[in-house]
């Protein structure tokens, strides 16, 4: 089965533009982005279609890609005081301090949810959020389940390992170095974000796997995941790229704002 991401973030967006009319004024969200790839630039787009389609202004920062670390903190300094939330988006270049980086955003305009490199329960990361609102939809059970996360990036492999073990399941984070086929087919749940095209394969997974695809990258000028299309025909469930998560996080990113600007 495939999830239909399109139709749950119309809900969490329908949500999001009754609470930011009810605060009774636009809300502001800058983003911060380094020399932002074909990917990146998908993304920045849907966002800004879905900011202003709840009344939030979205303010896109395009820094060179020899920006230094000092000067994305200095940028960070200077719109800090108008703006209701505040991205830095990744990846960045890799002269960047990004820990530093991500840091300097204040806890209470990080609706990305770091709050000082550390994961929040108090407000999900958007990927998270999104894996939170498909979960709760679709019954699904973590309890005990072996659960493998494809990668430990900081928008997707932390935060996501840190919320299946909060949920009781049994994690393994695969890397580069770490990754097997053998302990991918024993998984009952997939988080995968690696951004690497169709890299899992129909015979690298069991039947009935739950796979979460919230990989992104570009395949002959067409946005792919890291799940091969193949692999739908075994699994219990599958969000497909484009159309699963993407919309969702977007959604649940504009829906952290509203919950910082209230706090």
């Amino acid at each position: 089965m495939l999830v239909d991401g399109k139709t749950i973030a119309a809900g969490v967006l329908k949500q999001v533009a009754e609470d930011v009319s009810s605060i009774g004024r636009p809300l502001r969200l800058s983003i911060i982005t380094c020399a932002p790839n074909f990917e990146t630039q998908k993304y920045l787009d849907m966002k800004k279609k879905k900011a202003s389609s709840v009344g939030v202004g979205l303010n896109i920062i395009e820094l060179p890609a020899d920006i230094s670390t000092e000067e994305v903190l200095n940028c960070i300094k200077q719109v800090i005081g108008d703006s209701d939330g505040i991205i830095v988006q990744l990846p960045l270049p890799v002269q960047i301090d990004r820990d530093k980086v991500l840091a300097g955003i204040p806890s209470g305009k990080d609706p990305d949810g770091f709050k000082y490199g550390q994961i929040s329960d108090a407000c999900l990361s958007p990927v998270v959020g999104a894996i939170d609102e498909i979960s709760k939809l679709h019954n699904i059970e973590w309890q005990g389940k072996s659960v493998v996360v494809m990668g430990e990036g900081r928008l997707v492999g932390m935060p996501a390992a840190h919320y299946a073990q909060k949920k009781g399941g049994v994690v393994k984070v695969l890397t580069k170095e770490t990754y097997s086929t053998d302990v991918l087919k024993l998984a009952d749940i997939i988080i995968t974000g690696i951004g690497q095209p169709h890299f899992i394969e129909a015979d690298s997974v069991k039947d009935g796997v739950i796979i979460f695809d919230a990989g992104t990258s570009e395949d002959g000028g067409v946005l792919v995941g890291d799940v091969a299309p193949q692999v739908a025909s075994k699994a219990k469930l599958l969000t497909p790229v484009p159309g699963g998560i993407g919309p969702i996080t977007i959604a649940y990113l504009l829906k952290n704002l509203v919950l910082l600007v209230r706090q």
